[in-house]
């Protein structure tokens, strides 16, 4: 898995971003791309900002025992899986502002390096390792970078 945190990771990232246009349609799914990128920006929100509440203990319990490993390990997602509701964007969305925020969070992350983020807790999973965090933020990019065919 590449490292979201290799300032040539975030490069290529942007790049694949910037090849985007409002009109690129969807290889699978039903989003659009400007709904895609606000779906991508939600991992950002939550582990950067209080926009999200934390799930209950029961919850969270679940999401660690049973959703964790799929999020955070290294098999890529298969098309059309489930989402958890907090990442549905079903209004329309402004395609230049959602390409802004996004490749903002990347170079936040990016400069913020994979020290911040070693044992930074996660609203879902608890304290995770920067290994974690960079593959729940490459591979979810990645996954929907591909569904839009770049």
């Amino acid at each position: 898995m590449k490292n979201i945190f290799d300032p040539k990771t975030t490069d290529e990232l942007i790049g694949r971003i910037n090849a985007l246009n409002p009109d690129t349609p969807a290889r699978w799914g039903k989003m659009t791309v400007a709904q895609m990128l606000a779906h991508s920006i939600v991992a950002y929100d939550m582990a950067f900002t209080d926009t999200y509440p934390k799930p209950n203990a029961l919850m969270r319990f679940i999401l660690k025992t049973f959703v964790k490993n799929g999020v955070v390990n290294e098999t890529p997602y298969p098309k059309n899986s489930r989402t958890a509701p907090a990442f549905i964007i079903s209004d329309r969305r402004d395609f230049e502002k959602e390409k802004a925020r996004l490749i903002g969070y990347l170079v936040q992350t990016r400069d913020l390096g994979a020290s911040h983020f070693e044992g930074k807790e996660s609203l879902s999973f608890g304290p995770m390792s920067a290994g974690e965090w960079n593959n729940l933020f490459y591979k979810h990019l990645d996954h929907h970078l591909t569904q839009f065919g770049v």
